[in-house]
């Protein structure tokens, strides 16, 4: 059995599972050795071979319990037809729209062959996982991804949050066209091996709660509708990150089976509001992971006493960083095995 996919199933798991947010990355000495081959990140992503290979490297260190598809959630518009790259120190550098013609030019994604990679690096880290571990696939949310089209990389989202109150035609149309394309993604994706899915809206935090039903819950939804619509039931994990006591409500308006939570909220409380099949995921400060590993150890311990494993899987509250020592990282797994 696989502990993640029984606490998605709302089934007894043998162990409280765990995995970390962007676990295969800068940190890990074998991945820099790997992207510095590849030549940049976007070939990186590119390239199932690597990709897969970077998305088993901490499975090869850490007993985690799933591995998650190395990609990044810009590939979508950049398969609809955008151009993007990636420069170090700068994020990302993404072509934009800004009216309705733009948007009308936008591909499904179908006539790139960038989906067809990321669904080979699918199915190669599936044929190369043990059966005890779960593969996670992604996408990014709507409003997210919509806030790098409009904004053209990492920005403060200004631009974006002024369209989303303003909510001209084009913006409903965008949101509309990555509900569709994002469902595509996705549906390759499980297609091809991936076994749950996570949504990122990494910036759903920003929308004002007014305006949090249109631009954050009911796209998350219709995307979750649409691969249940072929894959009836398929677990699903979203991660709204920074909407505080939206949570619960997020997790319960989309049908999601598990709610990622940030460091600041309590798992407890949220998992209060939520009905006995969902369940929380996160969520330990990735903060702490650079600094006294006795404090990271009891700040985890506090988060498994809170929550029972049955309605839990053990995660940071935000993805870790580059910084992070290998040695923090063990520690922190031997802290949630220990705990049984």
């Amino acid at each position: 059995m696989k502990p993640i996919l029984d606490v998605l199933n709302a089934v007894k798991p043998s162990r409280r599972p765990m995995w970390i947010m962007r676990q295969a990355g800068r940190y890990l000495p074998e991945y820099r050795e790997v992207r510095a081959q590849a030549g940049s990140f976007l070939k990186l992503c590119y390239d199932p071979k690597l990709a897969c290979e970077v998305t088993l490297q901490p499975l090869r260190r850490f007993d985690f319990d799933a591995a998650i598809l190395f990609s990044d959630i810009l590939v979508v518009p950049h398969a609809m037809g955008l151009g993007l790259d990636f420069k170090e120190g700068e994020g990302p550098q993404l072509e934009t729209v800004e009216s309705l013609s733009d948007v009308e030019l936008l591909s499904d994604g179908l006539d790139s062959d960038h989906f067809e990679r990321v669904w080979e690096t699918v199915g190669l880290v599936k044929a190369s996982l043990t059966p005890q571990v779960a593969l996670i696939g992604f996408c990014g949310a709507p409003w997210t991804v919509a806030s790098y089209m409009i904004e053209g990389g990492s920005s403060k989202r200004e631009k974006a949050l002024s369209v989303a109150r303003q909510n001209p035609e084009w913006f409903q149309v965008l949101i509309q066209r990555l509900v569709e394309t994002s469902i595509t993604y996705l549906l390759g994706q499980i297609k091809a091996g991936a076994e749950t899915i996570q949504i990122f809206d990494s910036w759903a935090g920003d929308v004002p709660e007014g305006s949090l039903q249109r631009v954050v819950i009911d796209p998350i939804s219709a995307i979750i509708k649409g691969v249940r619509a072929v894959y009836p039931g398929f677990p699903v994990i979203v991660f709204a990150r920074g909407v505080g006591a939206a949570h619960g409500l997020i997790a319960q308006a989309t049908g999601a089976n598990a709610v990622g939570l940030e460091e600041n909220v309590s798992a407890a409380g949220v998992l209060k509001t939520l009905p006995a099949h969902v369940a929380v995921q996160g969520n330990l400060s990735n903060q702490l992971l650079l600094g006294d590993e006795a404090a990271m150890v009891d700040a985890t311990r506090r988060i498994l006493e809170s929550v029972p494993a049955e309605q839990h899987i053990f995660n940071l509250g935000h993805g870790i960083m580059q910084q992070t020592p290998v040695s923090a990282v063990e520690r922190l797994v031997k802290a949630v095995r220990d705990f049984g």
